[in-house]
């Protein structure tokens, strides 16, 4: 076929994938069109691979043809299986591990076209520019890929937060000498031998971890953003470097929603992103600092709260982590329409930060079928406690946790939450009393309005609605 024919189908593919691309950004900025703009930007990333395999196809023989399509099945059946299993209590960690194989992706971009420009510059030191997109599309795609993995281990349970002696400082002097490292390979790459790149990919793994490991608990959602931003910047890099619209499109649309997000969720916290990084808290478990907390606990029977829920004439739920972990959705959903049937107003109030990474409670309420218009921020929803009969805390901890309006010394203090303490009654429902995810006591619990509704949320709710129902 004649190579001008080829490549205006290549530029049409290119433009079909960019704009589906803007577009399933936008759809997935309203929870009802949300999916159909997931399906949208996938089959436009879809037209643009395919589009860049046959144009090149003439120049590949069939067995690489072979290899690079068996890669893409291998890929798509992984990533599909993967997807379609994971529970959604693990959806962060999931999250964390995509993320982190496509800062690999923009590494081995990287690792791979350094010898093959290096070998082109020559003494002429044409082609800086190439150069410069490999050096930092690879060092913020190796970033992006340690500290992903990094994040994933941690979300899962199985590392700790380890903060080494004085980490600010060892942290930004390896960040330092990686930008000096990475200037003098870009206008000095030809007289430094080929491996170098590989000490620059090692030091850049060494940071993102360092960069990973100390951040607390609490502030992983921003650090999943974050880390996603970077991913998105990688692929931008590698967008210009083979002047890909699509890539470079998408990558720039990755890169800016990544760090609007990581920006918002710092401004629902009253944190600077700064204090993010070299300030974390919540790390793993140890109690952070704050004013002692006196007061009674009460719980609530099952029966008592059956009979107060029922007889309410508004009802907020705050969905928390613990809700996902217990797989209660559902039978929350459950509740919810019995309660509307008897003439009960129920809604869901959603924190920004709520869960573990950013949108977790609308995905898992989503799975339920709750209506999304039921679905309430925080800014629009707070107004409403005051003349709210109950609320019923479900598995949220620090996103309630009053300590962030009345007590300087805590480590939330400033954080904006969901004000449940202003409404008529308050039930939390948790297993224990243990400390959330920020690792601080709950000065709720001790409130005079409060009761606390223990158990697995799961099992918990499903003896409610039994109780409901007999009513």
């Amino acid at each position: 076929m004649n190579e001008t024919i080829l490549k205006g189908i290549l530029e049409i593919a290119y433009l079909i994938g960019s704009v589906t691309f803007v577009l399933g950004l936008k759809m997935m900025g309203n929870a009802k069109t949300a999916r159909r703009g997931n399906l949208i930007g996938a089959f436009g990333m879809t037209i643009a691979i395919l589009g860049t395999i046959f144009l090149f196809s003439e120049e590949l023989v069939p067995f690489k043809l072979i290899l690079i399509f068996a890669a893409i099945a291998i890929g798509s059946i992984i990533g599909w299986i993967t997807a379609k299993k994971v529970e959604m209590t693990k959806m962060p960690e999931l999250v964390s591990m995509f993320n982190g194989m496509g800062g690999a992706c923009a590494a081995l971009i990287g690792l791979i076209e350094f010898p093959h420009i290096i070998n082109k510059m020559g003494p002429s030191h044409e082609g800086t520019g190439s150069l410069a997109f490999i050096i930092a599309g690879m060092v913020i795609g190796t970033i992006s890929f340690s500290g992903s993995i990094i994040a994933y281990l941690k979300l899962a349970g199985k590392m700790n937060t380890i903060r080494l002696p004085q980490y600010n400082i060892i942290n930004n002097a390896i960040l330092l000498g990686i930008l000096i490292f990475s200037v003098l390979i870009v206008f000095n790459g030809v007289t430094f031998p080929i491996y170098i790149v590989w000490v620059l990919f090692a030091v850049a793994i060494l940071y993102g971890i360092l960069f990973t490991m100390p951040i607390g608990g609490a502030d992983m959602p921003v650090v999943i953003s974050l880390l996603n931003s970077f991913t998105g910047l990688a692929a931008a890099f590698g967008g210009f470097l083979y002047q890909n619209k699509p890539m470079l499109t998408g990558g720039i649309l990755v890169g800016s929603a990544g760090t609007l997000l990581t920006l918002a969720m710092c401004k629902a916290m009253n944190r600077p992103l700064s204090n993010v990084i070299f300030g974390a808290f919540g790390g793993g478990g140890a109690v952070a600092s704050g004013a002692d907390v006196t007061g009674n606990i009460k719980d609530i029977q099952v029966s008592d709260l059956a009979v107060m829920l029922n007889y309410s004439k508004k009802v907020v739920i705050v969905p928390g982590y613990g809700l996902a972990v217990a797989q209660a959705q559902h039978i929350i959903h459950e509740l919810e329409k019995i309660l509307e049937e008897r003439g009960v107003e129920v809604k869901y109030a959603i924190h920004p930060v709520a869960g573990r990474m950013p949108g977790h409670m609308n995905v898992l309420l989503a799975e339920s079928n709750v209506e999304y218009d039921k679905l309430v921020e925080m800014e629009d929803i707070n107004p409403e406690f005051e003349q709210t009969d109950v609320v019923l805390v479900v598995g949220a901890n620090d996103v309630v946790n009053p300590a962030a309006k009345t007590d300087p010394s805590s480590p939330i203090y400033g954080m904006p939450i969901l004000e449940v303490d202003k409404a008529k009654h308050i039930i939390v429902n948790k297993r224990s009393m243990s400390a959330g995810y920020a690792g601080i006591d709950n000065l709720l619990f001790y409130d005079p309005k409060c009761s606390m509704f223990f158990g697995d949320a799961k099992k918990a709710l499903t003896e409610l609605v039994a109780e409901i129902k007999t009513l």
